[in-house]
């Protein structure tokens, strides 16, 4: 939702590249920051910006959330719902790829935006490119690809990034990935982002961090890069950890149970009876509507691989390993190369394991803890393990969702960034 800033009531304004779903844009939404627009080439993670924007509108206006609620319910159609939306809002979403072609009209589009909504400044650039291009698990993988690794055209997105710092100045920026982006090319791609930033006019700082030291309960390293305008007093924030004694089946239990191959978006408790992280963490109100609980169908085999991998991690938290399978239940040639493919969500520990979008192709890697249930986790489980709140409502079929998920950094991450930055934003004299 568009604010125009004022000097008695400063509002920080960003604008987000390469946005996928919205993870990271949430989390400063949520800390009070205002998104200029949004730039995303998937039409369905720009439709899931659109729905999520359309929320903190309606959210904004007393008596409006009924019908995103319906929306939700599928009670009205998304034609409906946006009739009760600005068209400006939806606008701020730009559904295009980045390049040197597109480049310039993206600047028109925004720049227009701006005007429109009298906004001089942008405050702070957030955002990272594809991370395909720099993962460990994809250059592992790149032998299989038609397009070799170190000739991905997405390992020069990066360059777009510097080019809207160069037209917009910001104070700041954010600049995420995966950790693998340190040595992709032999560490040479590291190097060069890191002096294109430095050369449109930035001091930046990187390290590594972790969502779990932000409250989290998945283990997922990323590489945050923070960067501000060379001579200012602004500096990398010093997170301090989070520290949670909830555990992961905290974030699944007042899930309904679910079927292999069925939908079911009844909360089996009442809010009350949610857990505290749930509710401490906004994952669940009180007012929520349940979506995207649906999981896919299996084959025999994998429900009976996926029985013991659950009863291998119930007794001491072992790892089924994929080469020990009988005959019968292995169906790839290859008994070498990951053999840990079927892994249990960890239930009974206080984070789990990475939330990839390789959810979309199978959900051998992320078994539901539950062995009564026997089955992969759903979408909206997915969704909280990233820690999204069950009000974000994803658009695309389910394979578009898994990837928009798996893709995205969590809020509750991003949320905690963005309050730091916040805090230097509003201290600063160099403003």
């Amino acid at each position: 939702m568009l604010v125009t800033n004022n000097r008695m009531n400063r509002v920080y304004n960003f604008i987000d590249l390469f946005a996928g779903a919205g993870g990271l844009s949430e989390g400063f939404i949520q800390a009070g920051f205002n998104a200029i627009a949004h730039v995303e080439m998937n039409r369905f993670a720009s439709s899931t910006l659109e729905t999520r924007l359309a929320y903190h509108y309606l959210k904004s206006k007393r008596g409006y959330m009924k019908y995103y609620y319906e929306y939700e319910r599928g009670k009205i159609t998304r034609e409906e719902l946006f009739s009760h939306v600005p068209e400006n809002i939806t606008k701020t979403v730009i559904n295009a790829e980045m390049s040197k072609d597109t480049i310039q009209g993206i600047f028109k589009e925004i720049d227009e935006i701006m005007q429109i909504n009298s906004i001089d400044d942008v405050d702070l650039i957030i955002g990272g490119p594809p991370c395909q291009a720099y993962s460990l698990v994809g250059r592992a993988q790149s032998s299989h690809m038609l397009i070799p690794m170190h000739e991905d055209p997405r390992n020069e997105l990066y360059l777009m990034y510097t080019r809207f710092l160069k037209k917009y100045r910001p104070k700041m920026f954010v600049f995420e990935n995966v950790a693998g982006i340190k040595t992709a090319r032999g560490g040479l791609a590291f190097k060069n982002l890191q002096a294109q930033l430095k050369r449109v006019g930035y001091e930046i700082e990187c390290h590594e961090q972790n969502a779990k030291d932000f409250g989290v309960l998945q283990n997922r390293k990323r590489v945050i890069i923070i960067g501000w305008r060379k001579g200012s007093n602004f500096y990398y924030p010093n997170f301090k950890a989070v520290k949670s004694d909830s555990l992961v089946n905290d974030l699944l239990s007042d899930l309904p149970v679910l079927e292999r191959g069925t939908e079911n978006n009844i909360y089996a408790v009442a809010y009350s009876q949610a857990s505290n992280y749930i509710k401490k963490n906004g994952i669940r109100t009180k007012y929520d509507v349940l979506t995207h609980h649906i999981v896919r169908n299996n084959t025999l085999k994998d429900i009976e691989i996926y029985r013991r991998a659950i009863l291998a991690w119930n007794n001491g938290h072992n790892r089924l390993r994929y080469d020990e399978l009988p005959d019968e239940l292995i169906t790839h040639k290859n008994r070498t190369a990951f053999t840990d493919r079927f892994k249990v969500v960890e239930g009974d520990l206080a984070y789990c394991h990475t939330v990839l979008a390789h959810l979309s192709k199978d959900g051998h890697y992320f078994i539901h803890p539950d062995i009564n249930q026997c089955r992969s986790i759903s979408v909206r489980e997915a969704a909280r393990l990233q820690s999204f709140p069950d009000s974000y409502y994803f658009e695309g079929n389910r394979t578009s969702q898994f990837v928009q998920i798996g893709n995205a950094v969590p809020p509750l991450m991003a949320k905690k960034i963005a309050e730091s930055i916040l805090k230097e934003l509003e201290e600063s004299t160099d403003l």
